[in-house]
């Protein structure tokens, strides 16, 4: 991970070692992380008053593996449901109800979607808890995302009372991430040894906060 003292190192830097890092993690510990992950999502789910929730498919070195999305809606109660993203040409995110594995299809840009009926762009302000993908989460809840500002979008349409919780490999919750005035924080990251880690309030970053972190 690039050193952040300086507070100069941007965004693209870090995307770049945060990947090169994830590139180069052998087979067996992505699979223990991702299970680490999946098993303390879970455990947040069954110890959290949640209805409905919405994640997402990961993919490649992601925190969670592929069977991430099957693990977190057996964690759900009876009546809940889970919504996964669908990657639109403009690259915002409609959801879709996950029903099962066989409901995940191959889609754009490596990715895996639910089949079901699209359920527009808002459908994530009816989640009790929203999990989102990240490349790095510094101390003050900043997420460092792959750049397409998909998960921006998501993160200015969320309620502000509910807990958005993001998923990182060990040593991605880091010091501090280069941000702009427009950043919304995660309220949580989960990371393989650490588990659930409570973050700051969320809150949209104002200009002088936002200063702090260039």
């Amino acid at each position: 991970m690039p050193d952040l003292s300086n507070g100069v190192v941007t965004k693209a830097a870090m995307r770049a070692a945060v990947l090169a890092r994830r590139r180069a993690l052998p087979a067996p510990v992505l699979a223990d992380a991702a299970a680490r992950v999946r098993e303390s999502l879970s455990a947040l789910v069954r110890r959290t008053p949640v209805g409905r929730v919405c994640a997402y498919v990961p993919v490649g070195a992601e925190p969670g593996g592929d069977a991430l999305p099957a693990e977190l809606a057996s964690a759900l109660p009876g009546d809940g449901s889970l919504l996964l993203p669908v990657l639109r040409p403009d690259l915002d995110l409609d959801w879709a109800v996950y029903a099962g594995p066989g409901s995940l299809v191959p889609a754009g840009r490596g990715l895996r979607e639910p089949r079901g009926p699209r359920l527009g762009v808002d459908a994530v302000r009816s989640a009790d808890l929203v999990v989102v993908p990240a490349l790095a989460v510094d101390v003050e809840g900043i997420r460092l995302g792959r750049g397409g500002g998909s998960y921006d979008r998501v993160l200015a349409r969320v309620r502000p009372d509910i807990p958005v919780v993001a998923l990182l490999h060990d040593g991605e919750l880091v010091p501090a991430v280069p941000a702009q005035p427009h950043d919304r924080r995660v309220s949580g990251v989960i990371a393989p040894t650490a588990g659930f880690v409570p973050l700051p309030t969320r809150r949209p970053l104002d200009e002088r906060d936002g200063l702090t972190h260039h």
